[in-house]
């Protein structure tokens, strides 16, 4: 339809850009890109140099802030008249070190210890439990009793002689 009427009409029949109709049949092939820089190895212009955040970290490290927050270090530091970065860059490079956590003294729990049933001989250590088991009710409860000195455990029977059978109802 272009080399009838012209480029210019066609395009403007059809309702598509010249730029794009020229993009599409070009003979040449499209410009080589660059290859993408990850963000982090990029150069950054702006960024904080290595002496300023050393003179942050040592502000943070000294004995006079050390059970401080990076925000009130940084107000008090305001308050000098020293200004080595805003808040948010205390954080950053404290978590950068790795030394984001809680400045201040914590005590410090023993772990829990799981408590542990230990049987020397038989009749020293008796664990229960409640068992449901289907019968001619809707569940029979059987409640097993058991020695851990014997590791074996004594069961009733479900016909009431030796443990009595609850049915819940």
């Amino acid at each position: 339809m272009a080399p009838g009427i012209g480029t210019r009409a066609a395009c403007a029949a059809s309702g598509v850009p010249q730029a794009t109709w020229y993009r599409r049949h070009r003979i040449s092939p499209p410009p080589q890109r660059p290859v993408p820089v990850p963000h982090t190895e990029r150069d950054q212009r702006r960024a904080l140099a290595p002496a300023g955040r050393a003179a942050i970290l040592d502000a943070l490290h000294s004995d006079r802030f050390a059970d401080l927050a990076p925000a009130e270090v940084w107000a008090i530091l305001l308050d000098e008249g020293i200004y080595l970065g805003s808040v948010s860059t205390y954080y950053r490079l404290l978590r950068e070190a790795g030394e984001s956590r809680e400045r201040r003294r914590q005590a410090t729990h023993p772990a829990a210890v799981r408590p542990e049933l230990a049987a020397a001989g038989p009749n020293q250590v008796w664990s229960w439990d409640i068992t449901k088991l289907h019968g001619p009710a809707k569940w029979d409860v059987l409640p097993p009793v058991r020695d851990l000195g014997h590791l074996l455990p004594l069961r009733g029977r479900l016909d009431g002689r030796h443990l009595r059978v609850r049915r819940p109802g």
